[in-house]
């Protein structure tokens, strides 16, 4: 007999597990998604695509989450218990499983965790960072499930496996771990307690001394400042401590090399590109930091591009970000060496237009200026001393001998730039002396 529909609502409660008190599902009729965090999308992606669970079986058992036919559910190491109204009056048992780690396998991933401070005290916190399925992962496991982890039973008619109870429940555990992201790890076996309590063993065993755990300050409430402001008070929240910025460190962070959860397929989104792009990010922020320069921040579209086309000299990379940026490789390679060896200054005289040169040449449309027969006199001399009854040409500010070819820039500083199969390309920094670039 197919199941139908509640007309009233179920609000269950979850029973004597840990997270026991709470409501498990939304009412009926509700439309709303899973997964609201990290770790809840997270497992969703594991549940539909590494756990090879029947996505038609997964299908039937969202819809039956989604109507509130989950009534107690509760999360227990290794095991999620559940029951689920069917079209019976009685509902049916479900349990989901998930394959524990062994106490040697926890022992591994504890060791590779607790070497990490961060981690240790954000976990101290209550906080689940992203990075620990990477530190798992170097542990050689999987913190989330793979194919054959999860396995489902329910005491329905339906042979089908997972059935559309047991579905619902999987579902269901996304929203366990939004409400406690350490539901996570103690569905591979372990309890929040007993994990904090062999951490702080592991760092007190390597400092000697117990695990400090920094508060954070407790700051200004925003509208109390405003109104302070707007009352004329001279000092805002004497009681509390304004929090200092912490000083930067040696070096720029680096983000995780791989997602947790990777972009929606439709987002036409990869996730390599947005590691690379908060890789670059973290560079700049602590150029501002450490007051390294602006950071990148009024840089045009090309400086832009040359400056990350720099870092990606050599690799297939940097092709990759010529063919979406609309230009060339051998153009954005050009660009790249100019951006590397002067900055903004190196790529302003590769790419801009030859100025005509009083006295030498004519003026030419697009031109950035003029030059006078006096400011090219070094650059001849210089080019000429190489000649040996060579030709030496000049076009506005540009001295060329053979695939040697000196350059005025517009901040006086002369460039030397080499022919390789018809692309000029700068040669190196500038020099205010031409016969110190020739002499290199």
């Amino acid at each position: 007999m197919p199941d139908v529909p509640d007309r009233t609502p179920w609000r269950g409660w979850r029973g004597s597990g840990e997270n026991a008190g709470l409501p498990a599902a939304k009412g009926a009729g509700s439309r709303r998604p899973f997964g609201a965090t990290w770790w809840g999308k997270a497992w969703l992606e594991a549940l539909e695509q590494r756990a090879r669970l029947d996505p038609n079986r997964l299908g039937r058992g969202r819809s039956y989450a989604r109507r509130g036919s989950v009534l107690e559910l509760t999360v227990d190491p290794g095991v999620v218990r559940a029951e689920v109204q069917g079209s019976r009056v009685t509902p049916y048992g479900v349990t989901v499983k998930i394959r524990a780690f062994s106490d040697a396998e926890w022992d591994a991933v504890l060791d590779v965790v607790s070497a990490q401070i961060g981690r240790v005290a954000a976990l101290l916190d209550g906080e689940l960072p992203p990075e620990l399925v990477e530190d798992v992962q170097a542990a050689g496991l999987e913190l989330l499930p793979t194919a054959g982890e999860v396995r489902t039973a329910c005491n329905c008619p339906d042979f089908a496996v997972p059935c559309k109870h047991s579905a619902a429940v999987c579902y269901l555990i996304a929203d366990e771990l939004d409400e406690d992201p350490f539901a996570l790890m103690l569905l591979r076996g372990r309890r929040r307690d007993e994990l904090l309590a062999a951490l702080r063993s592991r760092r007190t065993s390597v400092s000697g001394e117990p695990l400090k755990v920094r508060t954070r300050p407790v700051g200004v409430l925003a509208r109390q400042a405003f109104a302070a402001e707007l009352s004329g008070e001279e000092a805002v929240g004497r009681s509390h401590d304004v929090p200092v910025p912490p000083r930067p460190g040696a070096q720029a962070g680096v983000p995780a090399a791989v997602l947790a959860l990777a972009p929606p397929r439709a987002s036409g989104v990869e996730g390599q590109d947005l590691v690379a792009l908060a890789t670059d990010a973290a560079r700049r922020a602590w150029e501002l930091a450490v007051g390294d320069g602006n950071g990148g921040l009024r840089l045009t579209f090309e400086q832009d591009l040359a400056r990350r086309a720099a870092s990606m000299l050599g690799t297939s990379a940097l092709a990759d970000l010529a063919h979406r940026a609309g230009v060339s490789s051998r153009q954005l390679t050009s660009w790249a060496v100019a951006w590397r060896e002067a900055g903004a200054a190196g790529l302003a005289v590769a790419t801009e237009t030859s100025p005509a040169a009083d006295g030498v040449g004519e003026d030419q449309p697009g031109a950035t200026g003029t030059v006078s027969a006096e400011q090219m006199a070094e650059g001849i001399a210089a080019l000429s001393q190489l000649a040996g009854g060579r030709r030496v040409v000049v076009d506005g500010n540009r001295v060329s001998l053979e695939r040697q070819q000196l350059r005025l820039g517009q901040d006086g500083l002369w460039y030397l730039f080499t022919e390789h199969f018809g692309d000029w390309t700068l040669a190196g920094p500038p020099a205010a002396d031409p016969a110190e670039l020739l002499n290199r």
